[in-house]
């Protein structure tokens, strides 16, 4: 959902800009002074007056086509809403999972809190892990694939931009590129480039497991594919070492002995650490969850950011 959003933001923009500077016009006080007519000098206050005018014309068109475009982000952003399958899914999880959300309009971060025994589990994620992941270069990746597969494999002498019919000396009959086989259209790519599409975006997670007395552990994992992938674990002697609120907490987790990688621990170990997690409902559905709820949480901010754009213009 969210690369074919970014597609559907990227391409009227780039058209829309290219169009808006080909019909624009030069306003007329920007000519040179050396072809203003000299009878202009002993009229001044006219003069003042005709720059005055033109001044709050443009500005004036400028504000109009501004607020026209925003508008129409927000009509496109409104089309483009996720379907109610999958708002019913993200609203199944919050009701059947132990965890509760803290999810502020304005806010790029989310956090889920729950208690299990006497822990206290905070897990934190933002939509800036969307926002860092660019498609498109994904897709110019594999269109560059694909082009070196096609320019391998075209026609009987690996000529570029032939296909083979053999019916020239060497086989091949040169074509233009629009008369090329689609990448979609040849067998052996399909597989590879549906695999691709499905794959999610990795969203990071802060983990927070903090206990009475006994202090807290500080995890970093990530969401993909329905998998966390824990990158680090820390313990520290209190709970607000692990999310220290001031320069001077700071000072003193940074001279802590935290732990090693978590990818130094034994293999045995690291299983016994991700189960331990697993029974606290850090799981594949919440895996599952969190990219889904970024997806839905920026497009609600984004269309939040532009209405609030809009009101201030106007």
């Amino acid at each position: 959902m969210f690369a074919l959003r970014n597609l559907a933001r990227s391409a009227p923009r780039s058209a829309a800009r290219f169009s808006t500077k080909a019909i624009r016009t030069q306003p007329s006080l920007l000519r040179p002074a050396a072809l203003q007519s000299s009878w202009t000098r002993s009229m001044p206050r006219l003069t003042a007056s005709f720059h005055i005018s033109a001044l709050r014309r443009q500005e004036s068109d400028v504000k109009e086509e501004l607020i026209a475009k925003l508008q129409n982000e927000i009509t496109m952003e409104d089309d483009l809403k996720e379907d109610e399958d999958l708002s019913a899914n993200i609203k199944e999880y919050l009701e059947n999972s132990a965890y509760e959300i803290e999810d502020k309009p304005g806010h790029q971060e989310v956090v889920l809190t729950r208690t299990f025994g006497d822990e206290t589990i905070r897990i934190t994620f933002t939509t800036a892990d969307l926002n860092s992941n660019v498609p498109n270069e994904d897709v110019a990746d594999y269109d560059n694939e694909v082009d070196d597969i096609i320019d391998g494999q075209s026609g009987g002498a690996n000529t570029k931009g032939s296909i083979n019919q053999g019916a020239t000396q060497d086989g091949n009959i040169r074509v233009a590129p629009e008369d090329r086989i689609a990448p979609a259209d040849r067998e052996e790519l399909d597989d590879e480039y549906d695999e691709e599409q499905q794959q999610g975006f990795p969203a990071h997670a802060n983990i927070r497991i903090e206990r009475p007395g006994k202090g807290a552990l500080a995890i970093e994992a990530t969401a993909q594919d329905g998998d966390f992938l824990i990158e680090d674990l820390w313990y520290f002697p209190s709970g607000d070492l692990a999310d220290p609120a001031t320069a001077e907490k700071d000072w003193q987790r940074r001279t802590l002995y935290t732990g090693p990688p978590f990818s130094n621990l034994d293999e045995d170990l690291q299983i016994l650490l991700e189960k331990y997690l697993e029974e606290r409902g850090i799981n594949t559905r919440m895996a599952l969850f969190i990219p889904d709820y970024i997806d839905h949480k920026e497009q609600k901010e984004y269309i939040r950011w532009l209405n609030n754009v809009k009101t201030f213009v106007e």
